[in-house]
């Protein structure tokens, strides 16, 4: 998948995107109290989940990703990840455009592990229908706590309307009403 919008081209990670992900993931959260995924996590994400892991490009430069997977009809948002010029901008709607593109229609519930203190993906997850289902003190080790959301289909389709007026969801498509073949009009005529 491939899209190009405006100065935005969102696409489904490749193998040879592994190099520059795990250099935004060492930028981004290489400071950050628990550091940088593993690059087993992001080399599978490149060889297996492409069709649920996504990056945004500016004039060919990877500016942000968004990775998950998918086991059974579920889906796991693991990481999004955006330099923090674009932070704010268009590019974190393209990766979450693209990514419920994708899974929408594969998908029953998605989930997702976010730090109590990160409004900013709370407020989104919020946005999308997700609700917070506990607390776990020590998901990441002692001490390294997480927020457990999950959005089901349900919730979903109840914000999905919003959801596509913010451009954050692709518009449904209505199917055409199928017209009346001839033999069903010489059914109904006879009946």
């Amino acid at each position: 998948m491939e899209v190009h919008v405006s100065r935005y081209t969102v696409r489904s990670v490749r193998a040879h995107d592994f190099s520059e992900l795990m250099a935004l993931e060492r930028a981004l959260f290489g400071q950050t109290e628990d550091g940088v995924l593993g690059p087993y996590y992001v080399r599978l994400c490149c060889e297996f989940f492409s069709d649920s892991c996504f990056v945004v490009e500016v004039e060919g430069k990877i500016v942000g990703y968004l990775l998950s997977f998918i086991r059974d009809r579920e889906a796991y948002c693991t990481t999004l990840g955006v330099v923090p010029m674009y932070q704010g901008t268009r590019a974190i709607v393209r990766l979450i455009r693209a990514f419920t593109t994708a899974v929408v229609d594969k998908v029953d519930a998605c989930w997702f592990t976010v730090e109590e203190e990160n409004s900013a993906a709370r407020a989104l997850h919020q946005v999308i229908g997700a609700k917070e289902l506990e607390y776990r003190p020590d998901f990441y080790g002692p001490g390294r706590g997480r927020i457990i959301s999950r959005v089901d289909r349900e919730s979903f389709v109840r914000v999905r309307e919003h959801l596509e007026r913010l451009g954050l969801v692709e518009r449904k498509r209505i199917a055409a009403p199928s017209r009346p073949t001839l033999n069903h009009v010489a059914c109904e005529a006879i009946a």
